[in-house]
């Protein structure tokens, strides 16, 4: 009897470890083409953000939450701005991954994405605004009712959301790459939901992590002088 507890003990943390590691596989920024249709889909810490667009024009986003289990990837949409009656909608998806490709079961067929990067970076993670200077002093931001904004970052992606999911409302995202290097963040806007005019704009700013939070400032895309402070979302899977 105590052999086999231990082989069942054994098994479960084998189990656990490899659930981990597929999960940890999944970290990143993926891309697949479909036909003049570009993917975007990253993962990090538990969450999900999957866009579409075609050339400069932004066609569709969506995610959430997502766990791994077996064979498939479970998600949990906060948002979808096609289809907004997906939002809270769990959806089970059959999947395999390797180092570099990462192909997905769905209604349409296979769809295969290639690793665009692992999820590896200083600022890699999921992100929420918490503070804003304003007449020189940095006060809290508490999003009224059920509003979110997020800002995932993979290792060379970025994408942010405004939101609110108990109203099953999406007012906008915009996203692309970015680099972090000697105090300088700088995003390439590669698709924006609500100007697609902004396609190929670069926007840098002075960034720096402090007790953990990201400390965020510059001029905005209309100019505006900036100071945010964003803080992690912690892990949901």
């Amino acid at each position: 009897m105590k052999i086999l507890l231990i082989c069942i003990l054994t098994l479960s943390t084998a189990f656990g470890n490899l659930k981990a590691q597929t999960a940890t596989m999944l970290n990143g920024s993926w891309e697949f083409n479909e036909g003049e249709k570009r993917h975007h889909l990253f993962f990090q810490d538990g969450f999900y953000f999957h866009t579409v667009q075609q050339g400069n024009q932004f066609i569709g986003t969506d995610g959430g939450h997502y766990e791994v289990k077996g064979k498939s990837i479970i998600t949990k949409a906060l948002f979808d701005s096609i289809d907004s009656t997906g939002v809270d909608s769990i959806k089970e998806i059959p999947f395999s991954v390797t180092s570099s490709q990462l192909s997905l079961s769905v209604p349409q067929g296979e769809a295969d994405f290639q690793r665009v990067d692992n999820g590896q970076a200083e600022l890699a993670g999921v992100w929420r605004i918490t503070g804003r200077m304003q007449n020189g002093k940095i006060t809290a931001i508490h999003q009224t009712g059920t509003r979110q904004t997020y800002k995932l970052l993979t290792g060379t992606k970025f994408q942010w959301v405004a939101i609110d999911p108990a109203k099953k409302q999406f007012s906008g995202t915009g996203g692309g790459s970015y680099t972090f290097k000697d105090g300088k963040y700088t995003e390439n806007i590669e698709f924006f939901s609500r100007d697609n005019s902004r396609v190929g704009a670069s926007l840098s700013f002075d960034g720096k992590l402090e007790n953990g939070d990201w400390h965020h400032s510059g001029l905005s895309s209309k100019g505006a002088k900036i100071y945010e402070i964003w803080s992690r979302v912690g892990k949901a899977n």
